[in-house]
């Protein structure tokens, strides 16, 4: 019985620390939606960007310090940085309360709103939702701003938003926003995974991630499915 549990203990570290097992996977969702090439699109094709939260520490420790700290998701701030500076005319919507169970203090969204001011950034045509505490609440909170404040076209048609989340989100996102009936540009960044597997890798930080971030996706397609929310 020791042996077995031994052998059962070392197949585990395996599984999650050779990284092909968790990269193979977690490359399929990262493709999953295949990323657009904004250079060939004009300001006009836009009406709006998204960012969604979850790469943001407010909470207590924000007020607190005074500082905001960014997590390991990072990209989506810096790629929405670079977007609000390309498009300064562009209406923008940060999406995001808290992801914690019990959340106290700043907002993600009222985080996000500190960094831009620190940033320089324009704000003219800023927006910002803090109640949503999972996707599907970012989409059903931040619908009538989408409506409201998005740029139309000639025919008074509502323009796609560009939606700035990690490539491992972007799927249950955009399934998400398609239910809703709003037209989104996915613009997926935080990639985890290249072209090609590392065959010789071995890493239980990384695979832990990897395995955190693929049965997170995992249980929230098929909780959305279930209920019907996408």
């Amino acid at each position: 019985m020791c042996k077995r549990f031994l052998l059962l203990a070392l197949a585990d570290l395996l599984l999650v620390g050779w990284l092909p097992t968790s990269e193979v996977f977690l490359r399929v969702l990262e493709d999953a939606v295949p990323k657009v090439n904004l250079m060939q699109m004009s300001e006009k094709d836009f009406g709006g960007i998204i960012i969604l939260g979850g790469a943001i520490e407010g909470g207590e420790i924000a007020v607190d310090r005074g500082e905001i700290s960014i997590y390991s998701s990072a990209e989506r701030v810096t790629k929405g940085f670079e977007l609000i500076r390309q498009y300064p005319e562009l209406p923008f919507i940060f999406s995001g309360f808290s992801g914690r169970l019990s959340p106290k203090g700043m907002s993600e969204a009222d985080a996000f709103k500190q960094l831009i001011a620190e940033q320089g950034l324009p704000d003219k045509y800023a927006h910002y939702e803090n109640q949503s505490r999972n996707t599907y609440e970012n989409v059903i909170y931040m619908k009538p701003m989408i409506l409201e404040f998005g740029e139309r076209g000639t025919n008074d048609a509502q323009k796609p938003w560009l939606l700035i989340t990690s490539a491992s989100h972007m799927y249950r996102s955009l399934k998400i926003f398609q239910g809703q009936g709003i037209e989104v540009i996915p613009v997926p960044v935080d990639y985890q995974t290249g072209n090609r597997l590392g065959w010789s890798k071995f890493d239980l930080e990384d695979g832990i991630q990897n395995w955190n971030k693929l049965m997170h996706e995992a249980i929230g397609l098929l909780a959305y499915w279930i209920t019907g929310k996408i």
